[in-house]
């Protein structure tokens, strides 16, 4: 049954309703990129090949931050925001791969096993009177690799998890399994000490930007505290670049946070870019808070008592909601399990709070390791080779 399911099943089944792409040409510029995720409702932005030759790649507000913390962007942001998008992303082949429509889910699955974090696929046109989908398709064979004429969506890892979620009964009795039992738990995990400089996290922040996990944060004994999360940095804008260059790791998960960074951190923010001669990065950005309403102007001559900072909310963009069944791990919310927690709890979690991971811990708050959705998928494909 289950073979079976995925053999039939198509990619096209999954893209219904997803909306179609904005390309991005490889040739903008770091500040176009930027304008576009402000802009857009998606965390990332799809880039084409100026000549038609299909995604290249893709890219979020994490890439752009990243990027403007790197020592010569720090002494010139002005500058780096004029460079090619091209720079800013990943270097890592196969992130982003093309997949015809009516692809099986089983070779999505494959490609994501691969390495693929998001497959690009051709919208299929409404069926019209007297022409079969099939017909369209090959309709349509001459624009598939070209963003030309033809609109495309992508899928994530997210999609495929939520549509096995809805045959889960076809795998049984693997999901009541336990993560535990089914060795999913890797405990090779991206962690960085509390008090650490958050600037030597961006390694790690970068790496778990390709990974799609996250930057555990942890004392000294390896208890878990809280994350440095992609999906937050995500939601803010360009200016946590100021805060990953000033604040500690803890203070970074604090100013990151959905409620928006503290006024104190803000003024901490500020006097340490003065102090470090970087008063060029407040003259190119607003210290902003991402997630408040209003608006408030500063500048870097005012003082730090007189100048509080607030953007708008980027328009479309999710604020994460944490549900009863997360743990609070010392005030720092974080989407956890135990290690006996069922295969299916873990994929229902996770897609409740738009995570594709969760931190495995044990009651005493130590880190065991992390789950992540290809993992998942894994355990479901080598499933699938014992039945």
């Amino acid at each position: 049954m289950a073979v079976s399911f995925l053999g039939r099943s198509e990619v096209s089944d999954l893209c219904l309703g997803k909306p179609p792409l904005r390309p991005l040409s490889e040739s903008a510029t770091v500040a176009e990129a930027l304008a576009a995720l402000k802009s857009s409702d998606e965390s990332f932005i799809s880039v084409w090949n100026k000549e038609g030759g299909g995604c290249v790649g893709k890219v979020c507000m994490v890439d752009v931050v990243c990027y403007l913390c790197k020592e010569e962007s720090v002494l010139s942001p002005s500058s780096a925001l004029k460079e090619p998008v091209s720079n800013v992303l990943s270097k890592v082949p196969g992130l982003v791969m093309h997949l015809e429509p009516y692809s099986s889910l089983l070779e999505a699955i494959n490609l994501i096993l691969q390495g693929a974090q998001n497959l690009v696929v051709p919208i299929i046109p409404t069926k019209k009177s007297g022409i079969s989908r099939r017909k369209q398709h090959l309709q349509k064979s001459s624009t598939i690799n070209s963003h030309n004429g033809c609109e495309f969506c992508w899928l994530t890892q997210e999609d495929v998890i939520r549509f096995l979620l809805g045959s889960i009964g076809l795998f049984t009795p693997l999901p009541a399994l336990s993560i535990d039992t089914l060795g999913i738990i890797n405990s090779d995990v991206l962690a960085i000490d509390y008090y650490s400089p958050a600037s030597s996290a961006l390694r790690a922040i970068s790496n778990s930007l390709t990974q799609q996990t996250s930057v555990a944060i942890v004392d000294s004994d390896g208890t878990f505290i809280g994350e440095i999360s992609p999906f937050n940095l995500a939601c803010c804008d360009e200016t946590v670049a100021a805060a990953i260059a000033t604040l500690s790791a803890g203070d970074l998960m604090a100013y990151i946070d959905c409620g928006g960074p503290p006024e104190d951190l803000i003024r901490v923010v500020k006097a340490r870019l003065k102090e470090k001669n970087l008063e060029n990065m407040l003259q190119e950005f607003t210290i902003s808070s991402p997630f408040d309403s209003d608006t408030l102007v500063s500048s870097s001559s005012s003082s730090d008592e007189e100048s509080s900072i607030r953007t708008p909310a980027r328009p479309g963009r999710h604020k994460r909601s944490y549900s009863y069944s997360t743990r609070m791990v010392r005030k720092a919310e974080a989407v956890v399990c135990h290690p006996k927690s069922s295969l299916v709890a873990v994929m229902i979690q996770a897609i409740a709070h738009r995570v594709n991971y969760l931190w495995v811990i044990e009651d005493d708050c130590s880190l065991i390791g992390i789950v992540t959705f290809s993992s998942i998928l894994k355990v479901f494909r080598e499933y699938l080779e014992t039945i």
